[in-house]
């Protein structure tokens, strides 16, 4: 028997699940915009109280690891390593928007390409795209958005493009038969440690000393304005 434990904090999401042998116990979530430094850690203590499963019952701390925000990631990070440390248990890292696919798969009955996109300010995003088994057909990268961004696939396969970044696109698509947006698909711990299990049997786990995000950008901090 397997306990997950597992942590989503790259958006605005403030997320976490337990799983018990790719079964969900409890998840918790939380939409509340630079919450996750005050409401992780009490998050995680209650949600292991009313499931009355000790810490030192979890068999890993699975972890979104980007892309997403900067500060978001840092929080999250910290705090699955600190467990790992405490516990002496290994660190999952799951790809934030591969999660955030395999969320959809299920309801993928007509077979379209899976879009994940994550903002990232103005009319960039992070996107991945996967096939409906689950295979990735191109890597997550940063992308300016253009109307013939996805030309390429559109012109012989639906696409259904969702998260937060695709509502940035939508506009820019209207007409386009083949493009499908899905509204309100956010990040979830539950996702995560789904696909963690996965890793925990085949024992890929993260170096919890050397572990860093994965930001994909370098993060950018602007000059305050002189008086």
């Amino acid at each position: 028997m397997s306990y997950i434990l597992s942590l989503e904090t790259a958006t605005k999401t403030c997320s976490v699940a337990l799983h018990r042998n790719q079964q969900l116990l409890a998840m918790q979530d939380f939409h509340l915009d630079k919450s996750h430094s005050s409401i992780l850690h009490p998050l995680l203590s209650d949600m292991l109280s009313y499931c009355e499963v000790d810490k030192a019952q979890l068999h890993a701390v699975a972890l979104s690891m980007g892309p997403g925000s900067y500060t978001g990631l840092r929080i999250g990070t910290s705090a699955a390593k600190g467990l790992c440390y405490a516990l002496d248990i290994p660190l999952i890292a799951i790809n934030t928007l591969e999660a955030m696919a395999y969320g959809l798969q299920p309801y993928n009955f007509h077979k379209a390409i899976l879009c994940p996109m994550l903002d990232a300010r103005r009319m960039e995003v992070y996107y991945q795209l996967r096939d409906a088994s689950g295979q990735q057909i191109q890597e997550t990268t940063p992308l300016v958005l253009e109307k013939d961004s996805f030309d390429r696939y559109l012109q012989s396969q639906e696409i259904w493009f969702f998260g937060d970044g695709s509502d940035k696109y939508q506009p820019l698509l209207q007409g386009v038969e083949n493009a499908r947006f899905i509204a309100g698909i956010q990040p979830s711990a539950a996702n995560i440690g789904m696909l963690a299990q996965k890793k925990l049997e085949q024992q890929l786990f993260e170096d919890v000393a050397y572990f860093e995000p994965f930001y994909l950008k370098e993060f950018r901090t602007t000059k305050p304005k002189k008086k």
